[in-house]
């Protein structure tokens, strides 16, 4: 497919993920109402826009940041006192706050269908001031605003240099999106995917989304990105500690020069991006960028020689990461028990968005198991063990030189072990309530 066709997909992708002009200008007069609120009567402590809302990097819908910046003079020895100084400004000024716990805790408010987060912040010049992680976001948004504006145009006095930024940005939209739309978006510890942090980074640093993509289809592993230049012509993994160079792609942190910001990055995103990239390239199409439900995908795939198994869940309440954790952790445990079980696992996935309760998709062959099941007893040559597995079992015998059982099968259909797994005290300590179902 030539460029231009190309150029047009991507196009009409971007005019389906920019937000609504009415929803835009509700969210931005709600923030500024609520940041004007935070700094009346405020020295020290000033509220500014954060996150994607500062970069103009949000996609359709967004959930808004606000960043409570703390004078560094004053506060830069009280950094475990912030989310507590913070709270007792909000609820003077705001009737329901929610604390939520973090590296440092930070707040929630509610306002009919937007939720604002409140993050305090040590406000700092450079990232070796930071007293916590989050201390380092208004640089990120500093660095992104700054590079794509003089990115592919120097010259920022230039009537010119704004348009560049805008179309720049978008492309980031474009990176953003396409993560999101291929189940790769988010750095979170039970996702381990592509953070907003890294598609900007990684826009930045090609210029362009089809760019990035075109690179991106001929990765290898341990791909170095330093957009800043800071070890050019150095060895990168004898300067920096080899704790922060384990996963496949390393980004040197433009602001932070010994953090690789894709450190939270798992092989299994790390090449399912490059496989994205590799389909996108042969078959390019606007599809490609447009989020599928999880339960559509595995509907789609059934028929009469397997069955779909749900499991909806009600989350315990928490932290999202600590919460998305504990799912993760239900997921493997039920996907390992069925595949020691001897199911013929077909496709698996788990969903969950924050905004609905998560579910657990298990695709399986309907082809029935044998009525027994053969156990791999010890070799010979160690009488003692084999002496032991015969006691333990009623019919053995012997081949290769090892002993075997054989046993009646516990579990003929899928969702009989299930149903038993989910009574396992591993799932009802990590959630709240449970359910299968068979998806005809």
């Amino acid at each position: 497919m030539g460029k231009d066709k190309i150029r047009g997909i991507l196009d009409e992708a971007l005019k389906e993920i920019q937000p609504d002009k009415r929803y835009e200008i509700e969210i931005f007069e709600k923030l500024n109402e609520i940041i004007k609120k935070i700094n009346l009567n405020q020295r020290s402590i000033k509220a500014v826009l954060g996150g994607s809302g500062a970069k103009g990097t949000w996609l359709k819908t967004f959930d808004a940041d606000i960043f409570v910046l703390f004078g560094y003079a004053k506060y830069k020895d009280k950094s475990d006192e912030l989310s507590n100084i913070l709270e007792k400004i909000l609820k003077k000024k705001f009737r329901n706050i929610i604390r939520l716990h973090g590296s440092r805790d930070y707040f929630q408010i509610k306002e009919n269908k937007f939720t604002f987060e409140i993050v305090p912040i040590l406000s700092i010049r450079k990232a070796e001031q930071a007293k916590n992680i989050t201390d380092v976001s208004p640089l990120h948004s500093k660095w992104v605003l700054k590079s794509a504006k003089i990115k592919d145009f120097r010259d920022t006095k230039n009537s010119k240099s704004f348009l560049v930024h805008k179309k720049l940005v978008n492309e980031m939209k474009l990176t953003k999106q396409f993560c999101q739309a291929q189940n790769l978006y988010g750095a979170e510890s039970y996702i381990r995917g592509f953070s907003g942090y890294i598609c900007e980074i990684l826009t930045v640093y090609y210029g362009s989304f089809l760019n990035l993509i075109r690179n991106a289809a001929k990765w290898q592993d341990k791909i170095v990105i330093d957009a800043e230049r800071y070890y050019k012509g150095k060895d990168v993994f004898k300067l920096v500690n080899t704790s922060k160079l384990v996963s496949p792609l390393i980004i040197i942190d433009p602001v932070q020069k010994d953090r690789n910001a894709a450190a939270a990055l798992s092989q299994e995103k790390f090449d399912l991006f490059k496989k994205a990239a590799k389909d996108f390239l042969r078959s390019p199409s606007k599809e490609f960028f447009i989020r599928k439900d999880t339960r559509t995908i595995f509907k789609n795939l059934k028929n009469r020689s397997n069955i779909l198994i749900e499991i909806s869940a009600l989350p315990l309440s928490g932290k999202a990461d600590v919460v998305g954790n504990k799912l993760l952790k239900i997921y493997e445990f039920l996907l390992q028990k069925l595949q020691k079980h001897g199911f013929k696992l077909l496709k698996s996935d788990w969903a969950w968005d924050r905004k609905a309760n998560p579910a657990f998709y298990f695709l399986i062959g309907k082809a029935p198991l044998s009525k027994t099941v053969i156990i791999e007893g010890p070799p010979l040559s160690i009488k003692q063990h084999v002496e032991h597995f015969r006691k333990m079992h009623k019919k053995t015998y012997s081949k290769n030189h090892k002993v075997y059982a054989i046993e009646k099968r516990e579990y003929a259909k899928p969702e009989g072990l299930l149903k038993q797994m989910i009574k396992d005290e591993f799932v009802k300590d990590r959630i709240r309530k449970i359910r299968i179902r068979i998806i005809n």
